[in-house]
């Protein structure tokens, strides 16, 4: 009988060498200089350019990362070929592929005044590549928000059948629902006290931390007062996503990323006590196949593509290039927040991983990843908190799921609003809603049309375009990195890799799409912006490779990148 703590101590192990040798090295190729003063500084402005303590940032960061991918994903994977492969995608995948983008993605964006990874694109390949780029990220967040507001929706109303013999009136779902708004209403209040009183870091730790519990608790109580439909809900995230996403970072995302740590971290450290010491036996199979039924079912690409953000992701270097640059306050600090945080989320995927592990076969039936997760990491902190708080426990596993999906969607519709108006060069505040409302807008039609479970449809391509977006990034930095006459292998052979998958995920989704047995209305969405998202690529990487083989001219960026 496999050991499950055996293999999660393994994969602990690998991450903690990975971080301290491979982190170590590619820290050392970027020369990190406390001693340069970082875009927060230079550019402080109190909204988005703010100087931040990295405990804070990393927290923030993390939250904004770990979204639905890494528990979903793995999840979804582990179904349909095993766990076997889908742990091997993640450990090596997030140590030599994952954090080295993000860790590079921050560091080239800090290195370029805080701009975007477009424009980071922008600068090394040309005006015309810097289009594409934005044009590529605005379409991949379109779907990183239409699939992320939909399975955020879906846990607001979902029904757990292993609470069906609670004596009280409760909802799952309605608990969700309740824990997050008022876990949301937390944030704006911390907000405004570390804003106007000014209180020390570990007294708003101490205070803020504990109602954090105290509103999962109060969620229970409140099951049956919030319940609509999924639809009705997609749309009430989309507009609470309009709204944050206008509103200054102190005020909601800098905190509500912070509490939002603390809760993801709570569900690591549940997940890892709940995994060595609860006596969980692996019950699924290690290996299913190399293919399955189904559209997406041969393991290249389509393991990889599901996992998404659990190895590598494009959306995460949206996020360093986007907001976490411009809040480095050193740039030594890239290395816990970029290439940590990542780390982080690889053994979030495991966490998720293993609550799949340990069901039989026939409890995986009729169930969803949102819901297997919230089960198993509920198994998992039964065991420390006895199994008469079930409701409890799995309400907390819920809420956290949709914490690492609700605090994404924030951030892509920001970056959403970023991207637009560098592309069309808007800089009023009158143009940023209206970037924001057409962010926003777009994934309400998809929402709207397809209905409940759109997330489903969607989730296959989302996780194409992500990783592809990842390749762009690390072939963008590969280029700034030659211009310097730096070594970049590090940063290259990954891109190739990612190429591979995602344009073989890509030319399939087309194929389906178009010419499959069972061609949907969905499918020929799918296949159409697979077929954009294919030219767009194809142009980066013709003009990518154009300047990779041209003679070192000029340096690109004044600071130091070490050989």
């Amino acid at each position: 009988m496999l050991s499950l703590p055996l293999i999660a101590l393994a994969v602990m192990v690998l991450l903690a060498l990975g971080y301290r040798f491979y982190g170590g090295f590619i820290s050392r190729q970027y020369a990190l200089d406390d001693n340069a003063a970082t875009p927060a500084h230079r550019h402080e402005d109190g909204v988005d350019f703010v100087p931040t303590r990295p405990f804070s940032l990393l927290g923030q960061h993390f939250s904004a990362i770990a979204a639905a991918g890494p528990i979903a994903g793995p999840i979804l994977a582990a179904k349909q070929f095993g766990w076997l492969p889908a742990l091997l995608w993640i450990a090596l995948g997030v140590v030599f592929i994952g954090a080295v983008h993000d860790f590079s993605a921050l560091v080239a964006s800090v290195r370029h005044g805080g701009k975007s990874i477009a424009e980071v694109v922008k600068a090394n390949l040309g005006p015309k590549a810097g289009v594409s780029m934005l044009a590529f990220i605005w379409v991949a967040l379109i779907y990183v928000i239409v699939a992320f507001t939909d399975v955020t929706a879906s846990t607001f109303v979902a029904k757990d059948p292993d609470l069906a013999g609670i004596a009280f009136d409760f909802n799952q779902g309605g608990a969700v629902a309740a824990a997050s708004t008022l876990y949301l209403a937390l944030a704006i209040v911390l907000g405004l006290v570390d804003r106007y009183l000014k209180p020390p870091l570990w007294l708003s730790t101490v205070i803020f931390v504990p109602l954090t519990l105290a509103a999962v608790w109060a969620g229970t109580l409140l099951s049956t007062v919030l319940q609509a439909t999924p639809l009705v809900w997609g749309m009430v995230i989309l507009a609470y996503c309009f709204v944050a996403s206008l509103s200054p970072m102190w005020l909601l995302l800098q905190p509500r990323g912070y509490l939002g740590g603390f809760v993801l971290y709570l569900a690591l450290a549940i997940g890892t006590l709940g995994i060595f010491f609860g006596g969980f036996e692996v019950k699924q199979e290690a290996f299913k196949g190399f293919s399955t039924p189904g559209n997406s079912g041969l393991l290249f690409p389509f393991l990889f593509v599901t996992i998404a953000c659990g190895a590598c992701s494009g959306f995460h270097g949206l996020v360093c290039s986007g907001t976490t640059s411009k809040q480095i306050d050193k740039e030594s600090h890239c290395h816990p927040v970029g290439f940590g945080a990542m780390l982080l989320e690889g053994f979030v995927a495991v966490i998720a991983l293993a609550t799949v592990m340990i069901a039989a076969p026939s409890e995986l039936a009729g169930k969803g990843p949102g819901t297997l997760y919230s089960i198993g990491l509920g198994r998992f902190f039964s065991v420390l908190i006895g199994e008469q708080h079930l409701p409890f426990a799995i309400t907390f596993g819920a809420m956290a799921f949709s914490t690492f999906v609700f605090d994404t969607l924030d951030v892509s519709t920001r970056l959403g609003r970023y991207i637009l108006q560098e592309l069309f060069g808007w800089k009023s505040r009158l143009s940023s809603v209206g970037a924001t409302l057409l962010t926003v807008a777009v994934p309400a039609v998809f929402i709207w049309v397809a209905k409940a479970g759109a997330w489903q449809s969607f989730w296959m391509l989302f996780g194409t375009s992500n990783q592809l977006l990842a390749a762009l990034s690390l072939l963008g930095i590969s280029v700034w990195l030659k211009k310097l006459g730096k070594r970049y292998w590090y940063t290259f052979v990954p891109m190739i890799f990612v190429s591979a998958i995602t344009v073989t995920s890509l030319v399939l989704h087309i194929r389906d799409g178009f010419f499959g047995p069972e061609v949907t209305a969905l499918g020929w969405v799918n296949a159409g912006v697979a077929v954009v998202l294919l030219a767009l690529a194809s142009s980066l990487w013709v003009t990518g490779v154009r300047v990779l083989m041209q003679p070192v001219v000029t340096a690109v960026a004044a600071e130091p990148v070490a050989g």
